[in-house]
């Protein structure tokens, strides 16, 4: 736990958890351990139906993580809280930093992405940011800041970069398609490259909720950090 008030809780939540159930399996996720801790918040937050009618409940859930994606994740304690940080990230007065390792060498040392996001056209799991999405293009911007650089992470598979990345969007799966859009694929990115071998020692998405930082409702600024893992420690010393 980073943060806990009577309002809001900050978990930093391992890359193994689903945030909560998509209905079709029955996996532990991050909701289960809530509701087992904080039972309270049964009847917080707004039902999600799916796309055959199944009504998923999500207490206390304002925002998500992939299940891959590890780091920092706010959960409402109250309705009134819920609402108050829902409203925050709708009016993107919420500053959120991740990190990840990119491949190849991002030749900027830092940059905005800004492209519209759609959904793919060649698979319903995936959103695209390149021309010919199905639906509507939903604005999307992110800005990110290198790090690191390593020139060979082996003889085969090339370069990498660790990246800073501040999305003032957040649109789903935004940083994964921002940068297969500029062709510098999260490592370890299954779905979004799929043919690129995973380096630094990844199992999974080198992506990681680094940061958030926001004002409580009583005007008190709440910034939590979650450490970075060991995974991510480990590829570090692999690109010194």
């Amino acid at each position: 736990m980073l943060h806990e008030d009577k309002n809001l809780l900050i978990l930093d939540k391992p890359s193994s958890f689903v945030v909560h159930s998509d209905g079709k399996t029955k996996e532990l996720s991050v909701v289960d351990w809530l509701l087992e801790k904080y039972p309270e918040i049964k009847e917080v937050g707004e039902p999600w139906k799916t796309p055959d009618g199944k009504i998923i409940y999500r207490p206390g859930i304002v925002h998500r993580l992939d299940r891959e994606t590890s780091g920092v994740l706010v959960v409402a304690r109250t309705q009134e809280s819920f609402l108050y940080l829902k409203n925050l990230f709708q009016t993107r007065e919420i500053s959120k930093i991740y990190h990840a390792f990119v491949y190849g060498e991002v030749k900027q040392d830092e940059g905005v992405i800004d492209r519209p996001i759609a959904r793919s056209k060649k698979d319903f799991r995936m959103w695209s940011a390149q021309r010919g999405g199905r639906g509507v293009a939903r604005e999307a911007v992110t800005n990110f800041k290198v790090l690191k650089r390593s020139k060979e992470t082996s003889p085969a598979l090339g370069g990498a970069s660790y990246l800073e990345v501040r999305p003032e969007t957040g649109r789903t799966h935004q940083i994964r398609v921002h940068f297969k859009a500029i062709n510098h694929p999260i490592v370890c990115d299954k779905l979004y490259a799929p043919k690129r071998a995973p380096i630094l020692g990844f199992e999974r998405l080198a992506l990681h909720a680094k940061s958030i930082e926001f004002k409580s409702m009583d005007g008190t600024l709440i910034k939590a950090e979650a450490p970075l893992p060991s995974d991510f420690q480990r590829a570090l010393e692999l690109t010194a």
